[in-house]
């Protein structure tokens, strides 16, 4: 029986995993549901080439999810995760920005002013994971972390068309995008990769771990429920070949991400009990689970311009507007056409994730509910109009050609799509928050034993891209977890 069990070996998984079984007293047991290898060497090329994006209909290592973005009409998509050891943090663009202060004040206020997720509690996280390779000498940055962090140094054609674009427009540029206070304009993107290979968390933190005697890892196995004893959890039901088991643990920690995390506590009876009886699973603990979710939706214009490629990885800048991201795609998703993102990095609108079924092989049902909120529609007509100035300062076409301002929210909705950074399925919040599902120290209320460590438990929108804050989530949850 392991001291520790771990379920998802993603980001958050294999930064947990390996602080834990640090100690060897004690035992840390890893179960992921996708694929695994023990070296960098063995992995395949498209997990290690960071100027590419694997999640193609082809890749082999993703879960992929049918949702709705927006009702009225419905707004249908599919959403791809990470299933395969590192997650998502395997298969994703290696955009490697951390979240800001204003996030993590937001984040307080929700703690009722605790300083526990503060900016100053948080920043030497974000300094201890990573290997600034441009910025290291700052005493905001840090220089021997596992991830190593680079900026385009050299970047594509398009990258530069757009940086020129945007300091023509009158905007500033921004250094660092990673420094404390880092004001708004257009800057180069922060990246986990190393000379051309992306250094995700499995090849940062977990694969130099796997010889420690005291840490279990096991690919290809599906964790189905958690075991209760009353309200204690003990251990997790798996399918691994065909076969079913039970591992039994001191403690269960899920890492499977905002939605696996999530469906798994509801379908071992974590949830709303008016919802879990129809469906005839007993209920062990009322909590709001799913009942709020938040990501950043996207609007995706295309647009025709020759210029030579390639990139080194597919995001290398970025303008930064107040709450708005925009995005010029430097790989291209369709022969000849290119994309430029214009992203609310944090919408009013929230959604919601439930059940449709007890069987572990029914997918959840996921509504964005993007585009509800007044403000969010207005926000991004604003924002595409500034994307269209910036378009034609750079000679570009966009092949839907975008309408005035007061025409445009049909042209919003037939242009949605998502940044597909969902979180906040199993928030975290004070003991007399009825929407909290754990509690500052991600241990899930009402229950023992029990924890969530991954995008699940943030309890605001956040103004960047997650990944690096992920790792930072389980660097602090680890630091509780050893105390």
């Amino acid at each position: 029986m392991a001291d520790t069990l771990i379920v998802g070996g993603g980001t958050a998984g294999c930064v947990l995993a390996e602080r834990l079984s640090a100690d060897p007293a004690h035992t840390v047991r890893l179960l992921e549901a996708g694929r695994m290898w023990s070296s960098r060497e063995a992995m395949p090329a498209e997990l290690l080439d960071a100027a590419s994006l694997p999640i193609g209909p082809e890749a082999p290592w993703l879960w992929r999810y049918e949702v709705v973005l927006a009702d009225d009409p419905p707004v249908p998509a599919t959403i791809v995760r990470g299933k395969v050891i590192g997650g998502s943090g395997a298969v994703n663009g290696g955009y490697f920005v951390r979240a800001t202060v204003a996030d993590f004040d937001a984040w307080s206020r929700v703690l009722g002013d605790s300083d526990s997720w503060s900016f100053d509690s948080v920043l030497p996280l974000y300094c201890r994971i990573e290997r600034d390779l441009d910025f290291g000498e700052q005493p905001w940055h840090g220089d021997r972390g596992p991830i190593p962090v680079v900026r385009s140094s050299d970047p594509s054609p398009v990258s530069a068309a757009f940086t020129e674009a945007c300091l023509a427009s009158g905007f500033a540029e921004v250094p660092d995008l990673n420094a404390p206070g880092s004001g708004a304009g257009v800057g180069a993107v922060p990246c986990n990769c190393d000379r051309g290979r992306r250094i995700g968390p499995s090849i940062g933190y977990l694969l130099p771990a796997l010889a420690r005697p005291n840490l279990t890892v096991a690919g290809e196995t599906s964790v189905t429920r958690i075991r209760f004893d009353g309200t204690r959890a003990v251990g997790v039901e798996y399918v691994r070949d065909g076969e079913s088991g039970i591992a039994w643990a001191d403690r269960i920690v899920l890492c499977a991400g905002a939605i696996e995390s999530a469906t798994l506590l509801l379908r071992s009876g974590v949830g709303d009990p008016e919802r879990l009886r129809p469906l005839g699973i007993p209920v062990v603990h009322a909590a709001p689970v799913g009942s709020w979710l938040s990501d950043h939706p996207e609007v995706g214009i295309s647009y025709l311009l020759h210029l030579a490629e390639p990139p080194s990885v597919p995001l290398e800048t970025v303008l930064e507007v107040d709450d708005v991201e925009i995005r010029p795609y430097a790989v291209s998703f369709t022969p000849g056409v290119r994309r430029l993102g214009v992203t609310l990095m944090r919408p009013r609108s929230s959604g919601v994730l439930r059940l449709r079924s007890a069987d572990p092989g029914a997918a959840p049902l996921i509504d964005y509910r993007y585009l509800t909120a007044d403000q969010d529609r207005a926000r991004l007509r604003d924002a595409v109009a500034t994307a269209g100035g910036l378009l034609r300062r750079m000679n570009a076409r966009p092949v839907d050609p975008i309408p005035r301002p007061a025409d445009l929210d049909a042209w919003l909705r037939a242009n949605l799509a998502t940044s597909q950074h969902l979180s906040g399925t199993c928030r975290m919040g004070r003991e007399n928050d009825a929407a909290a599902v754990v509690d500052e120290r991600c241990r899930v209320r009402g229950v023992t034993g029990l924890s969530v460590v991954d995008l699940s438990v943030v309890p605001v929108p956040l103004g960047r891209g997650p990944q690096a804050t992920t790792m930072v989530i389980a660097e602090k949850a680890a630091a509780h977890l050893c105390s």
